[in-house]
């Protein structure tokens, strides 16, 4: 059920991923295509303003007071077809604006030969530009669908007379073809950056993909380590429970025997040196900080009680969290135990071992001491597969401390082995607190 919720999430951060970054590239191209038709329309804007300022204001005045086609007429349509070729332009006119609404053509810049267009035609600039030109502003439109010129940008500049008076327009409408190509040309040279935002998107989500692979493979490992760890250490403490059952079971044998054989003395004393055994486990109730460290020293204790040996703590009052509880877990576990196999090897009454667990500012340190044979090839035991002890019992030797070698190179810390003192082995881990 987890590994769906992961998956499902996965394919919708994938499918959000890709419409947001295809609504962006989309964005991005209508931005693109209205940023030319802007520019084309400043442009347009500067032209249209040149040439109006080009115009004999005097002698369009009087054209204005007599519209036929006169010499000046063919003169000033000329220019204007001349500035029209130029310009790439569909047309060139002049307007005549009287009202805010309808915009009359007057001279259309054309070839002579051309036919149909007559002084003073209704044009077709949208009311709302026609409005700023009544006011006396430059206009651009949008594109225009047109039914019979096609579509078509429309830009528009006063000409005024020497007073500063509007007296007429000067019209440019460029073609929706040339807007086009102009458009396609910009896309083409910015392909590159849809091609680079099209591939970053499969970057992206293949890497989105891997690290959701490899962030499920790391927890799949921890989760693994973390649960034989804990199951190692449950295993142990269901022993040392079954084997204080059994001796729980001995003990009441031995006081009814001593009751049915009515020695009463014999079983107070003995009574008595239970009471001893009863207060060492309530001993093992630690006051440490760190739950998962109290859990595993008091398992340890009860393992220790069982092959009867004497097991000493001296534990900082330290919550010990800079260091992953179950790297801590290993690094001990592994460490009492290796303790706890080398004094088994010694007489009952020679078997010891010391714990201390000590946090200052800087570091961590934890010690393990115990008695027991001397490690002679001490050069060697941090190398995996390497033991002092004899294969037996289908268990495989020489991983405790390359395991607790490979945390503590991980933390940076330091672990050294010293088996010097005649049958006394200590071990000792630092880890440096960042």
């Amino acid at each position: 059920m987890k590994t769906r919720k992961i998956k499902l999430i996965l394919l919708l951060s994938i499918i959000l991923l890709i419409l947001f970054t295809s609504l962006n590239i989309f964005t991005s191209y209508i931005k693109m295509k209205k940023t030319v038709e802007e520019s084309i329309a400043n442009q347009s804007l500067e032209a249209a303003n040149s040439i109006a300022s080009s115009i004999d204001v005097e002698a369009y005045k009087q054209f204005l007071d007599n519209p036929e086609k006169n010499d000046y007429y063919w003169q000033l349509r000329n220019y204007l077809n001349d500035a029209r070729v130029k310009l790439g332009a569909l047309f060139v006119y002049t307007l005549e604006i009287h009202n805010p609404k309808v915009s009359k053509a007057m001279i259309m810049g054309l070839p002579s030969e051309v036919e149909g267009f007559d002084i003073g035609m209704d044009c077709t600039v949208p009311e709302t530009q026609v409005q700023k030109a009544y006011n006396g502003e430059t206009f651009a439109t949008d594109v225009i669908q047109d039914s019979v010129y096609g579509s078509y940008l429309t830009v528009g500049a006063p000409i005024k007379d020497e007073t500063g008076k509007v007296i007429a327009y000067l019209g440019i409408d460029i073609s929706a073809d040339t807007l086009n190509d102009i458009k396609g040309k910009v896309i083409q040279d910015n392909l590159f950056i849809f091609i680079f935002n099209g591939v970053l998107i499969l970057i992206v989500i293949g890497s989105v993909f891997f690290l959701q692979r490899w962030y499920q493979k790391e927890v799949a490992e921890e989760v693994g380590a973390t649960e034989d760890t804990y199951q190692a250490e449950i295993k142990t403490l269901i022993s040392s429970v079954s084997s204080l059952r059994h001796d729980f079971t001995n003990h009441i044998q031995v006081l009814h025997g001593f009751l049915q054989l009515d020695k009463p003395d014999q079983a107070k004393q003995y009574l008595y040196s239970l009471s001893k055994e009863v207060q060492a486990i309530k001993s093992l109730k630690l006051n440490i900080d760190h739950p998962g460290l109290s859990i595993l020293l008091q398992t340890k204790k009860l393992t220790a009680q069982n092959h009867n040996i004497d097991m000493d703590f001296s534990v900082s009052q330290d919550a010990f969290n800079k260091i992953k509880t179950t790297d801590l877990i290993k690094i001990l576990s592994n460490l009492i135990d290796n303790a706890i196999d080398a004094a088994n090897e010694l007489s009952e009454e020679q078997r010891k071992i010391t714990i201390c667990c000590i946090a200052d500012d800087k570091q961590y340190e934890f010690k393990v001491t115990n008695t027991g044979p001397n490690i002679v090839e001490a050069g060697q035991i941090f190398k995996q597969g390497f033991s002092t002890k004899k294969p037996g019992n289908g268990k495989i030797r020489g991983q405790g401390l390359f395991i607790v070698n490979e945390i503590v190179n991980k933390y940076e810390g330091k672990i050294s082995i010293d088996s010097s003192k005649h049958l006394e082995t200590t071990a000792i881990v630092t880890i440096p607190i960042k």
